[in-house]
């Protein structure tokens, strides 16, 4: 199993990136997928996720209304459109996988580097 993250860089504050995860090795149909994020000194931390049935999508409370999670079907390939982002967005943001919502996350990716500059 593989979950490869990229999209990531280096943008000033206000801007925009769209990060993508290809997941692979396995069926994800039956798997919410996520994002995380872990910032400089800081543990990682939930960011969005969209459900297991792909009807539901939820967020941190600092990203509500600026990030949006999405993907196609099969949840092979899953994207997070990032607009107006701030420099405490920085961080190495990881994709993740959770059979069933368990509150488990079970696969995850090498994460993908995001800076913004102020």
């Amino acid at each position: 199993v593989q979950l490869v993250e990229s999209g990531g860089g280096l943008v000033q504050a206000g801007g925009s990136l769209r990060l993508s995860c290809a997941a692979s090795g396995r069926s994800f149909t039956s798997f919410a997928m996520g994002w995380h994020r872990q910032a400089p000194g800081k543990e990682r931390a939930f960011v969005a996720a969209l459900s297991w049935s792909g009807n539901r999508t939820y967020y941190a409370d600092s990203v509500r209304g600026r990030f949006t999670v999405f993907g196609d079907s099969t949840k092979n390939n899953i994207y997070l459109q990032m607009n107006d982002l701030k420099p405490e967005d920085t961080g190495v943001y990881y994709c993740a996988a959770d059979h069933l919502e368990s509150g488990k996350w079970d696969y995850w990716g090498q994460g993908t580097q995001v800076t913004v500059s102020s």
